[in-house]
């Protein structure tokens, strides 16, 4: 097994920078690697982090650190029966005819509302202005909550985040986390226990309502699910907007397929999950000795999955460096299922809940931005910058474009 001293430090500012260029060396020869600093083993080829999301030796332990410290205990800390039946009373609100018939309009109004707030103007940064906001929009109006309050909410998702990807350890972070669990709950339960009392179409309704086998979610079940619901389905949107059209942009013959033939942009964004995946890595706990590429993990140690490396893992897919959304070795029909080839949603039982919901806001979002913006060009002299290690995504990507009268 190679040592960090023989691989790029994922902490360095050289890996920020560039982590393609360090995922090329640690697929090619150090696919399992022990990092001190933050003591964790890291995997990066697919074959690798594949096993680590289906495996029911690799668990969700560490997760108990990682997650709950800012969430509460959540269904990704489950296991068995336990997270079957959590998992049961969320999903049905995440597809289907629920998500088709009561949430479709939600996403397209905050998409609409966004956009004409720039729609005349002929410029826009689509980060600050409309991908950073979206999805936290989205979920607040779907769980039927306060609209006035989406600047708060954004605040919360933002502190989050930040705390799940504090690899470094920052204790202001750590501290602002903290706090950010505290007011969500504070904001949260007192509306939770409203609105069983006054059930109507909303998320958190059927949050309330759900039952499955004889079990409900409590009070805390709903509010740790809520601030998970901010963090996962803020994320993986917000970077995934961004990526996308910077990516279309980078590769002007593809933008033009995807604007003549909207059908594409199913395409566009598996291939955008596969090529600049919003999260880069996701950890497990191996309960017992794991013998991967390159030698054995023990058992009760945190392992770092890189799935930004395992998605450009030339074993596994052709040119992997190459952004096309006509790749054959990325089928679309089931790029959004627990069959996906990319691992950008992980896969097996904790394969994203939300994966038809993002790929709805995607459609959407995409949908309405090329008819506002039909001749959009990245901005004279600008440069999108991608930043982040735990999550990636462009900084900014400053837009023109001629309105549309």
């Amino acid at each position: 097994m190679t040592t960090a001293r023989e691989a790029p430090d994922i902490l360095s500012p050289e890996f920020a920078m560039d982590p393609y260029q360090a995922y090329r060396v640690m697929l090619d020869t150090s696919p399992l690697l022990w990092h001190e600093p933050m003591q964790s083993y890291i995997i990066s080829r697919y074959e690798d982090v594949t096993r680590a999301f289906r495996e029911p030796v690799f668990t969700t332990s560490n997760y108990d650190w990682q997650l709950e410290p800012v969430h509460g205990r959540t269904m990704l800390q489950m296991s068995g029966r336990d997270h079957a039946v959590r998992r049961a009373l969320v999903a049905p609100a995440f597809r289907g005819n629920v998500l088709e018939n009561t949430f479709l309009p939600v996403i397209e109004r905050n998409a609409r509302e966004l956009i004409d707030t720039f729609r005349d103007r002929g410029e826009v940064d689509l980060v600050s202005e409309f991908a950073t906001h979206f999805p936290i929009n989205v979920i607040v109006d779907m769980l039927g909550l306060n609209r006035d309050d989406h600047e708060r909410f954004q605040r919360w998702y933002t502190s989050i985040i930040a705390f799940l990807g504090n690899l470094s350890q920052d204790p202001d972070i750590a501290e602002a986390g903290l706090r950010t669990r505290t007011e969500l709950a504070e904001y949260m339960i007192p509306i939770i226990r409203e609105r069983r009392e006054n059930l109507g179409e909303d998320l958190l309704s059927t949050l309330c309502a759900a039952e499955v086998e004889g079990t409900t979610m409590s009070d805390e079940d709903i509010k740790a699910f809520v601030s998970l619901l901010l963090a996962a389905g803020g994320e993986t949107t917000d970077k995934a907007v961004a990526s996308l059209f910077r990516n279309l942009l980078d590769h002007p013959e593809q933008l033009a397929a995807v604007r003549e033939d909207r059908s594409l942009i199913p395409r566009a964004f598996a291939e955008t999950l596969r090529y600049t995946p919003p999260v880069h890595m996701i950890m497990r706990q191996p309960a017992e000795d794991v013998t991967l590429s390159g030698g054995t993990i023990p058992a009760g140690s945190t392992v770092t999955c890189l799935i930004g490396a395992a998605n450009r893992d030339p074993r596994r897919f052709a040119e992997p460096d190459r952004f096309d959304i006509f790749r054959e070795d990325l089928p679309t029909n089931t790029a959004f299922s627990a069959a996906a080839n990319h691992l950008a949603f992980a896969l097996g039982r904790h394969f994203c809940v939300g994966a038809l919901l993002a790929k709805t806001e995607i459609e959407v979002a995409a949908n309405q931005l090329l008819d506002a913006m039909p001749d959009l060009e990245l901005a004279p002299g600008a440069a999108s910058v991608e930043k982040g290690v735990f999550t990636r995504g462009p900084a900014s990507l400053p837009i023109r474009f001629t309105p549309v009268r």
